[in-house]
């Protein structure tokens, strides 16, 4: 039974019919939680469930792809899955495949685990009942999204996915075999199965469990016995080889060891010749270090000799730096001294700075005094000649009517300037108005100018030549007499640029570069000066006279908009009139239409009733012809190429516009200017005149307050007369107190006077002391110096003796060196180690040949003489003959021991195939019974036999399937060509059938294997199956289908399970499949008759 889901956005709910009656307990769907597993139910009898051993009893699945949570019941025999796609059938096969410990690529839908859990859910678990009748076997697996793993539990206790595995086979359970698991994904590969495969899976699933294990055992015999084979034969040549070759080199053998007792002579000899080196040259270390030696002991006396010298250069060195020491205590004396004295000579200075400062503060009292006595008689004077001035002063006239007159002058001129200011407040607003639209406009002429000039690099950048001439035509247009165009590509503007294509494919691109000209006479001033002159190569084009320009189509574009046109291509840009008339008259441009995409749909309508020669679409041109034979008509298009350089518009027309208005605004600014200009000569002209009346006014009050002012300043100067008067110092008494002041400090500066004396003497007798010391370290120097010179000398000497034993001991040490090397050579020639002592087998040796090396030099040079006799012998010969020597033993040896292992490998595998193929004979013979009689109760033949190309290749051996669906054909191989799929499927299910009775498997799944087939064949492959699965004894079945055919035949041993899905399905606790029939029990007896 299966338990609905909470949700209804997913499928989720399976419920279960039986024919047979079943406990009401499992007609109930469970509900459970993902937490932990249910307990599994009773174990089932044989008698009343005819489980075979390892036969699924129950499903159950948590957060599992489609589900929440369901538990199914499969029956023993045949079980029918039915649903619609999409409801949660092949997700139950998925369960079986994975709670069985299925890799997830065996269903063909996803490489992770974790991606079988629901969505949304991070756990997910599958649990499997199996039958055993040593008690159930239930297998759980909880998948973890997050980590993508699994844990496995059997029977509830945690367990290895290998212990799973196990267990699984142990039942003979193989969900990654195609005969016996064939998922919805699977089913087009078993059709590709090879013939070797095929039998591999047959073996597996329906042979017993030693077949597949013989048959591996034959292969890797048989690959065995193939290498012993190929060994054998290559080691008997190879050996038969070899004792030819070493026939051939006997004799050269023999000669090589002739040679070689030569040269064993020769290698006594130079073992022997190092020796006698070392022995001449010890010989000559043991003269060299008795000189060196005697010389050592010179060199030690002469050193003995210098001591006293060396004891009293140092005594000496002491007393020199105790002299120093104490120079250096009177220098620093002297320096304190002299430091004191120069305080004093300071202070002393500061008590002058003192008598002199004090000085001149009197100085200056004497000189305010006379001072101030001086502008007391200079005030005096003053108020004595303002009174003077104040007797004869007029009487002050009447100067108010004037004063008035002026005030009322100076009111008027003031209201003329502000009134002035105001128009010049006015004009500098409207400059600065017109200043920001002269910017506005210049920044438009800017960007229409930036725009041009995109156009412009476009041009150099294609077309160099062109572009030059372009530029030479701006600078050189009064050479012409009539209107010159500059390139078309330049001229025209877009007024939309996604119209830009149609005219680039419409118009040559040699023409797009041309310059248009109005008068032949200028063209060739033209050419001639940038062709013949300048060498560039540009194309020139000349305008009809009569303008065609403002040309009517021949047909209003109204009548063809039924079609989708919507523009001619003369009214999709802007052009020169010079230029739209030549382009109007060589390309007409104005007979041209444009459409859509709708009128591409009605393009045969199109040419058919418009009878137009030229046409675009939305992405096409289209060009019409009538055949001069047939006078059929014939059209061509083309796909347009993307527009490269009209896709930069410049509206010329508004850029003129602007340069209008530029000019205007320019000419604007100027009057305003020239109005700025006399306002500012009116201005200046009335601030001259307030001046002039300002002036005047000034002068009359002057005159008017003259007076009072004379008297004001009397008053004044009689103030300051009498506060100077006050303001008196008593000269003699500040005479005095300087006086005083100045005694005190030159008591203190006798004072200080003596004391600088005394420090002076000190200075000077410390001068002297240093000097008496100087003299005794100079006479001290001297000493050292004449000790240091003997020193020297006899240095020098004690040098030459050192150098000439430095010498003699390089010279000991070079011999003594040499001596290791010839001694380390020698003991190499020898083959000797460090402590080793010369071998008695060299020694005998070494006394039966000379002793001196010219002697030995001599031997040396004879035996080499007749060792070099023996020519064209190569030492390779004769390694290689021993080497081959013992290669033949060894490889004789080794012959026999592989025709031993041979002969066994060949009775193992007399033994194995024996055991193996005639039991598989057997079995494949059987299949073939089955399957043909399957094929002929269906009025079609179909074989299965046993094949392979060598009866030795094992691993060459397959099953072939051989299928007719038609009387008029022959028997063909079941290929995935061959064959159409609805037969592929037929035959696959027919061969599945065919094993189903011989199967040892405990189960078999197929999946919607009947989608292909017609009713027909689904109606005969449906009854077999019935027939098939439903008999006692057989392993059960499940097969899965999204729908069936009318009227099939059933049996009571099938169990049919339906899948449903929907937003209305029912909650898992009101699942009661024993009160859905009393409903329908008593709907249909209520019924009227």
């Amino acid at each position: 039974m299966a338990t609905p889901s909470r949700k209804t956005s997913t499928p989720s709910s399976l419920a279960s019919k039986r024919a047979l009656p079943r406990d009401p307990s499992s007609e109930v769907p469970s509900k459970r939680k993902s937490s932990a597993p249910p307990a599994p139910p009773p174990l089932p009898l044989q008698s009343s469930r005819p489980f075979v051993e390892g036969s699924i009893v129950r499903i159950v699945m948590e957060n599992f792809l489609t589900y929440d949570v369901c538990e199914v019941s499969p029956g023993p025999h045949l079980n029918m899955i039915i649903g619609a796609n999409g409801t949660g059938k092949s997700s139950i096969v998925c369960a079986i495949c994975l709670g069985l410990a299925g890799k997830p690529a065996f269903m063909g839908r996803a490489d992770k685990v974790g991606f079988f859990v629901k969505r949304g859910c991070s756990k997910g678990m599958v649990e499997i009942e199996l039958f055993r009748n040593s008690g159930n076997l239930t297998i759980t697996r909880e998948i973890d999204v997050a980590k993508n793993q699994s844990s496995w539990f059997i029977n509830k206790k945690p367990t290895t996915q290998k212990v799973v595995e196990e267990q699984v086979a142990a039942l003979n359970i193989q969900v990654g075999n195609l005969c016996q698991f064939l998922p919805q994904d699977k089913v087009g590969e078993f059709a590709k199965l090879s013939k070797i495969e095929l039998l591999e899976a047959t073996e597996k699933s329906i042979g017993p469990p030693e077949m597949h294990r013989y048959h591996c055992e034959l292969k890797n015999f048989r690959e065995k016995e193939k290498q012993l084979e190929t060994s054998c034969k290559e080691k008997t040549e190879y050996l038969e080889k070899m004792i030819q070759r070493n026939e051939r080199y006997k004799q050269d053998v023999e000669r090589f060891y002739e040679r070689k007792r030569h040269l064993d002579l020769i290698e006594m000899l130079e073992a022997k010749r190092p020796w006698v080196e070392y022995e001449n040259v010890r010989q000559e270390y043991e003269e060299v270090k008795l000189a060196r030696d005697r010389v050592k002991e010179e060199v030690r006396k002469l050193k003995e000799g210098q001591i006293p010298m060396t004891r009293r250069i140092e005594e000496i060195e002491r007393q020199r730096h105790s002299l120093e020491a104490r120079i250096k205590e009177k220098a620093t004396d002297i320096k304190e001294t002299s430091q004191k004295c120069k305080q004093k000579q300071d202070i002393i200075e500061r008590k002058d700075k003192q008598i002199e400062e004090l000085q001149q503060a009197l100085t200056v009292k004497q000189n305010e005094e006379h001072d101030r006595q001086r502008r007391i008689s200079n005030t005096r004077k003053m108020i004595e000649d303002l009174q003077n001035e104040l007797k004869t002063a007029e009487n002050c006239e009447n100067l108010q009517p004037q004063i008035d007159a002026i005030t009322n002058d100076l009111r008027r001129i003031q209201d003329e300037k502000v009134s002035c200011e105001g128009e010049v407040i006015d004009k500098r607003g409207e400059k600065e108005t017109l200043e920001k639209e002269k910017k506005s406009v210049g920044d438009n002429i800017v960007r229409f100018d930036n725009l041009m000039n995109q156009k412009e690099d476009k041009l150099r950048q294609r077309y160099r030549d062109t572009y030059d001439a372009v530029l030479w035509l701006r600078n050189n247009r009064d050479k012409f007499k009539q209107r010159v165009c500059e390139p078309i590509m330049l001229t025209i503007n877009m007024k939309d640029n996604k119209n830009a294509k149609y005219i680039e494919n419409h118009i040559s691109s040699n023409d797009l570069r041309a310059f248009v000209f109005e008068s032949q006479e200028d063209m060739e001033v033209f050419l001639k000066e940038i062709r013949d002159n300048k060498k560039l190569r540009v194309n020139a084009v000349i305008a009809p006279k009569s303008s065609y320009a403002d040309k009517a189509p021949s047909r209003s574009l109204n009548d063809l908009k039924q079609y989708g046109f919507f523009s001619y291509l003369r009214e999709l840009f802007d052009a020169p009139d010079p230029v739209m008339s030549f382009l109007c008259c060589h390309y007409h441009i104005h007979e041209v239409p444009v459409g859509t995409e709708r009128t591409r749909e009605k393009i045969e309508r199109v040419i058919q009733e418009t009878r137009l020669k030229q046409m675009y679409t939305a992405e096409e041109k289209y060009v019409v012809k009538t055949s001069f034979y047939s006078n059929k008509v014939i059209s061509s298009n083309t796909s347009l190429k993307v527009a490269q350089f009209l896709t930069v518009t410049v509206d010329l027309e508004q850029r003129r516009h602007l340069e209008e208005q530029l000019k205007e605004i320019n000419r604007k600014l100027q009057a305003v200017e020239a109005g700025l200009i006399a306002l500012y000569e009116r201005n200046k002209h009335l601030e001259h005149k307030d001046n002039e009346l300002r002036q005047k006014k000034k002068e009359l009050l002057e005159r008017k307050t003259k007076k009072r002012q004379l008297e004001q300043k009397i008053s004044s100067k009689l103030g300051s007369l009498k506060m100077m008067e006050q303001d008196t110092c008593n000269l003699e008494e500040e005479e005095r107190k300087a006086s005083t002041k100045i005694k005190e400090i030159n008591v203190q500066k006798a004072k200080l006077v003596t004391e600088l004396t005394n420090f002076v003497k000190i200075c000077t007798s410390l001068h002297i002391q240093k000097v008496d010391l100087i003299l005794q370290n100079t006479t001290v120097i001297s000493e050292k110096n004449k000790l240091e010179s003997d020193y020297m000398a006899a240095s020098s000497q004690l040098r030459l003796t050192e150098q000439h034993f430095i010498e003699l001991d390089e010279s000991r040490q070079r011999l003594l060196q040499k001596c290791k090397e010839l001694m380390k050579r020698a003991r190499q020639v020898c083959n000797l180690g460090a402590e080793q002592t010369v071998p008695q087998e060299y020694q005998t040796a070494f006394q039966d040949l000379p002793n001196t090396l010219d002697e030995i030099d001599a031997l040396l040079t004879e035996e080499r003489s007749r060792a070099s006799c023996f020519t064209g012998l190569n030492p390779t010969v004769v390694e290689e003959y021993t080497k081959r020597e013992e290669e033949i033993e060894q490889l004789t040896e080794e012959l026999k021991i592989k025709k031993v292992e041979l002969d066994k490998y060949r009775e193992n595998i007399s033994q194995v195939k024996e055991r193996w193929l005639n039991p598989l004979k057997e079995l494949v013979e059987k299949i073939n019974e089955k399957f043909s009689n399957f094929f002929s109760s269906m009025q079609c033949a179909g074989e299965v036999d046993l094949h392979t190309e060598n009866e030795e290749d094992y691993d060459k051996y397959g099953i072939r399937i051989r299928v007719k669906f038609r009387s008029s054909t022959q028997l063909h191989e079941l290929t995935p060509h061959h064959q159409s799929g609805g037969e592929r499927s037929v035959s696959t299910m027919l061969y599945l059938m065919a094993l189903q009775e011989l199967n040892r498997c405990p189960f078999r799944v197929v999946d919607e294997i009947n989608q292909g087939m017609d009713p027909i064949n689904e109606r005969r492959v449906f009854e077999m199956v019935v027939n098939t699965a439903c008999k006692e004894n057989t392993s059960q079945y499940f097969f899965i289908t999204p729908k069936l055919l009318q009227n099939l035949p059933y049996s009571e041993k099938m169990t049919v399970l339906f899948v449903y899905n929907g937003p209305h399905m029912l909650e898992p606790n009101r699942w009661n499949l024993k009160a859905f029939q009393r409903r329908r029990r008593r709907i249909t007896f209520t019924q009227p008759q």
